[in-house]
Protein backbone atom coordinates (compact mmCIF):
# COMPACT_ATOMS: atom_id res chain seq x y z
CA UNK A 1 0.00 0.00 0.00
CA UNK A 2 1.81 3.63 -0.98
CA UNK A 3 1.58 6.18 1.26
CA UNK A 4 -0.11 9.49 0.11
CA UNK A 5 1.92 11.54 2.82
CA UNK A 6 5.05 12.88 1.93
CA UNK A 7 7.00 11.81 5.82
CA UNK A 8 9.99 13.74 5.36
CA UNK A 9 10.79 16.50 6.86
CA UNK A 10 13.74 18.98 5.36
CA UNK A 11 16.01 21.56 7.08
CA UNK A 12 15.34 24.29 4.40
CA UNK A 13 12.18 24.56 5.81
CA UNK A 14 13.72 26.49 9.01
CA UNK A 15 15.89 28.75 6.73
CA UNK A 16 13.72 32.23 7.48
CA UNK A 17 13.87 32.01 11.14
CA UNK A 18 17.09 30.16 11.69
CA UNK A 19 19.29 32.56 9.60
CA UNK A 20 17.41 35.44 11.86
CA UNK A 21 17.89 33.81 15.60
CA UNK A 22 21.37 32.18 14.48
CA UNK A 23 22.66 35.65 13.96
CA UNK A 24 20.62 37.79 16.44
CA UNK A 25 22.31 35.27 19.36
CA UNK A 26 25.63 35.32 17.64
CA UNK A 27 25.41 38.65 17.62
CA UNK A 28 23.80 39.55 20.80
CA UNK A 29 26.47 38.03 22.09
CA UNK A 30 29.49 39.17 20.40
CA UNK A 31 28.45 42.60 20.56
CA UNK A 32 28.02 42.90 24.46
CA UNK A 33 30.66 41.12 25.24
CA UNK A 34 33.13 42.90 23.14
CA UNK A 35 31.66 46.71 24.54
CA UNK A 36 31.62 45.03 28.56
CA UNK A 37 35.58 43.63 27.50
CA UNK A 38 36.33 47.07 26.05
CA UNK A 39 34.85 49.83 28.96
CA UNK A 40 36.47 47.53 31.18
CA UNK A 41 39.77 47.75 29.63
CA UNK A 42 39.36 51.61 29.49
CA UNK A 43 39.14 50.95 33.77
CA UNK A 44 35.54 51.58 34.18
CA UNK A 45 33.77 50.82 37.17
CA UNK A 46 31.36 48.09 37.67
CA UNK A 47 28.33 50.10 37.50
CA UNK A 48 29.66 51.96 34.23
CA UNK A 49 30.13 48.48 32.65
CA UNK A 50 27.07 47.52 33.33
CA UNK A 51 24.81 50.83 32.10
CA UNK A 52 26.80 50.34 28.83
CA UNK A 53 26.25 46.91 28.78
CA UNK A 54 22.49 47.25 29.19
CA UNK A 55 22.40 50.31 26.79
CA UNK A 56 24.09 48.15 23.99
CA UNK A 57 21.27 45.05 24.48
CA UNK A 58 18.77 47.65 24.36
CA UNK A 59 20.38 49.35 21.50
CA UNK A 60 21.12 46.60 19.58
CA UNK A 61 17.86 44.48 19.86
CA UNK A 62 16.01 47.41 18.13
CA UNK A 63 19.03 47.76 15.87
CA UNK A 64 18.71 44.30 14.46
CA UNK A 65 14.70 43.99 14.35
CA UNK A 66 14.67 47.41 12.22
CA UNK A 67 17.59 46.27 9.73
CA UNK A 68 15.78 42.67 9.77
CA UNK A 69 12.47 43.96 9.11
CA UNK A 70 13.86 46.63 6.07
CA UNK A 71 15.84 44.09 4.63
CA UNK A 72 13.54 41.11 4.54
CA UNK A 73 10.24 43.58 3.79
CA UNK A 74 12.80 44.49 0.27
CA UNK A 75 12.77 41.16 -0.62
CA UNK A 76 8.83 40.87 0.33
CA UNK A 77 8.51 43.74 -1.99
CA UNK A 78 10.18 42.15 -4.75
CA UNK A 79 8.22 39.01 -4.72
CA UNK A 80 5.15 40.87 -4.51
CA UNK A 81 6.14 42.71 -7.55
CA UNK A 82 7.22 39.66 -9.33
CA UNK A 83 3.81 37.99 -8.67
CA UNK A 84 2.12 40.80 -9.72
CA UNK A 85 4.09 40.84 -13.22
CA UNK A 86 3.55 37.36 -13.60
CA UNK A 87 -0.52 37.37 -13.01
CA UNK A 88 -0.92 39.88 -15.32
CA UNK A 89 1.27 37.69 -17.65
CA UNK A 90 -0.71 34.91 -17.04
CA UNK A 91 -4.26 36.91 -17.66
CA UNK A 92 -2.49 38.38 -21.06
CA UNK A 93 -0.82 35.43 -22.95
CA UNK A 94 -1.75 32.27 -21.28
CA UNK A 95 -0.30 29.56 -23.85
CA UNK A 96 2.61 32.04 -23.82
CA UNK A 97 2.89 30.95 -19.88
CA UNK A 98 2.25 27.74 -20.54
CA UNK A 99 5.07 27.36 -22.97
CA UNK A 100 7.67 29.06 -20.80
CA UNK A 101 6.69 26.70 -17.91
CA UNK A 102 7.21 23.33 -20.37
CA UNK A 103 10.10 25.01 -21.15
CA UNK A 104 11.55 25.25 -17.64
CA UNK A 105 10.58 21.35 -17.80
CA UNK A 106 11.96 20.39 -20.56
CA UNK A 107 15.33 22.02 -19.34
CA UNK A 108 15.45 19.60 -16.35
CA UNK A 109 15.27 16.60 -18.65
CA UNK A 110 11.52 16.04 -18.80
CA UNK A 111 10.33 14.82 -22.77
CA UNK A 112 8.63 18.50 -24.63
CA UNK A 113 5.12 16.18 -24.65
CA UNK A 114 5.13 15.18 -21.32
CA UNK A 115 6.42 18.44 -20.09
CA UNK A 116 3.56 20.07 -21.65
CA UNK A 117 1.31 18.03 -20.56
CA UNK A 118 2.51 18.35 -16.97
CA UNK A 119 2.61 22.23 -17.41
CA UNK A 120 -0.95 22.61 -18.45
CA UNK A 121 -1.89 20.26 -15.55
CA UNK A 122 -0.28 22.16 -12.90
CA UNK A 123 -1.73 25.37 -14.14
CA UNK A 124 -4.88 24.13 -14.53
CA UNK A 125 -4.79 23.93 -10.29
CA UNK A 126 -2.51 26.57 -9.65
CA UNK A 127 -1.25 28.70 -12.92
CA UNK A 128 0.38 31.68 -10.25
CA UNK A 129 1.78 28.60 -7.54
CA UNK A 130 3.16 26.89 -10.53
CA UNK A 131 5.16 30.03 -12.09
CA UNK A 132 5.90 30.91 -8.89
CA UNK A 133 7.64 28.15 -7.66
CA UNK A 134 9.19 26.68 -11.01
CA UNK A 135 9.69 30.06 -12.74
CA UNK A 136 10.42 32.62 -9.77
CA UNK A 137 11.77 30.24 -7.41
CA UNK A 138 9.14 31.66 -4.46
CA UNK A 139 7.36 28.82 -2.59
CA UNK A 140 5.40 29.13 1.41
CA UNK A 141 9.27 27.96 2.65
CA UNK A 142 11.68 30.06 1.10
CA UNK A 143 8.65 33.42 0.88
CA UNK A 144 9.65 36.37 3.35
CA UNK A 145 8.25 36.95 6.44
CA UNK A 146 9.32 40.45 7.56
CA UNK A 147 7.70 40.10 11.02
CA UNK A 148 8.54 36.64 11.80
CA UNK A 149 12.47 37.79 10.96
CA UNK A 150 12.73 41.20 12.70
CA UNK A 151 11.43 39.41 15.82
CA UNK A 152 13.55 36.34 16.05
CA UNK A 153 16.24 38.82 15.50
CA UNK A 154 15.47 41.31 18.31
CA UNK A 155 14.52 38.44 20.99
CA UNK A 156 17.76 36.22 20.14
CA UNK A 157 19.84 39.34 20.55
CA UNK A 158 19.05 39.69 23.71
CA UNK A 159 18.68 36.78 25.07
CA UNK A 160 22.63 36.32 24.05
CA UNK A 161 23.37 39.50 25.61
CA UNK A 162 22.13 38.53 28.66
CA UNK A 163 25.20 36.26 29.83
CA UNK A 164 27.86 38.77 29.37
CA UNK A 165 25.92 41.23 31.79
CA UNK A 166 25.46 38.51 34.66
CA UNK A 167 29.33 38.27 34.53
CA UNK A 168 29.59 41.66 34.83
CA UNK A 169 27.56 41.43 38.09
CA UNK A 170 28.84 38.40 39.55
CA UNK A 171 32.76 37.98 38.62
CA UNK A 172 35.44 39.22 40.58
CA UNK A 173 36.57 42.75 38.94
CA UNK A 174 40.25 42.30 38.75
CA UNK A 175 39.56 39.14 36.07
CA UNK A 176 36.08 40.18 34.56
CA UNK A 177 37.85 40.74 31.00
CA UNK A 178 38.62 37.10 31.21
CA UNK A 179 35.65 35.54 32.71
CA UNK A 180 33.55 37.38 29.84
CA UNK A 181 36.24 36.80 27.52
CA UNK A 182 36.13 32.90 28.09
CA UNK A 183 32.53 32.26 28.64
CA UNK A 184 32.10 34.21 25.39
CA UNK A 185 33.48 32.23 23.52
CA UNK A 186 32.04 28.72 24.95
CA UNK A 187 28.66 30.49 24.29
CA UNK A 188 29.30 31.07 20.91
CA UNK A 189 31.21 27.72 20.01
CA UNK A 190 27.68 26.44 21.94
CA UNK A 191 25.83 28.73 19.74
CA UNK A 192 27.61 27.69 16.19
CA UNK A 193 27.22 24.00 17.28
CA UNK A 194 23.31 24.29 17.78
CA UNK A 195 22.94 25.95 14.37
CA UNK A 196 25.17 23.62 12.78
CA UNK A 197 22.72 20.95 13.65
CA UNK A 198 19.93 23.15 13.14
CA UNK A 199 20.79 23.39 9.49
CA UNK A 200 22.68 20.15 9.01
CA UNK A 201 26.25 21.90 8.45
CA UNK A 202 29.46 20.91 9.25
CA UNK A 203 29.91 21.16 13.32
CA UNK A 204 33.67 21.66 13.98
CA UNK A 205 33.69 24.65 10.87
CA UNK A 206 31.52 26.36 12.05
CA UNK A 207 32.23 26.02 15.65
CA UNK A 208 35.66 27.79 14.81
CA UNK A 209 34.20 29.77 12.70
CA UNK A 210 31.92 31.61 15.29
CA UNK A 211 34.91 31.93 17.66
CA UNK A 212 37.61 32.98 15.76
CA UNK A 213 35.46 36.12 14.73
CA UNK A 214 33.87 36.47 18.79
CA UNK A 215 37.80 36.37 19.57
CA UNK A 216 38.63 39.04 17.00
CA UNK A 217 35.84 41.19 18.25
CA UNK A 218 36.62 41.11 21.80
CA UNK A 219 40.32 41.75 21.04
CA UNK A 220 39.71 44.78 19.18
CA UNK A 221 37.26 46.47 21.72
CA UNK A 222 39.60 45.67 24.44
CA UNK A 223 41.97 47.25 22.53
CA UNK A 224 40.42 50.41 21.87
CA UNK A 225 39.71 50.57 25.53
CA UNK A 226 43.49 49.69 26.59
CA UNK A 227 44.59 52.54 23.88
CA UNK A 228 41.80 55.39 24.22
CA UNK A 229 41.12 54.54 28.23
CA UNK A 230 43.56 56.74 30.27
CA UNK A 231 43.11 59.58 27.57
CA UNK A 232 39.77 60.01 28.10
Amino acid sequence: MSRLAHPERHRVSRIGWLRAAVLGANDGLVSTASLVVGVAAADGTRGGILIAGVAGLVAGAMSMAAGEYVSVSSQSDTEKADLARETAELAGDREAEVAELAGIYAARGVEPDLARQVALQLMAKDALGAHARDELGISEITTARPIQAAMASALTFALGAIPPLILVMAAPPEGLIIWVGLATLAGLMGLGALGAMAGGADIPRSVLRVAFWGAVAMAATAGVGRLFGPIV
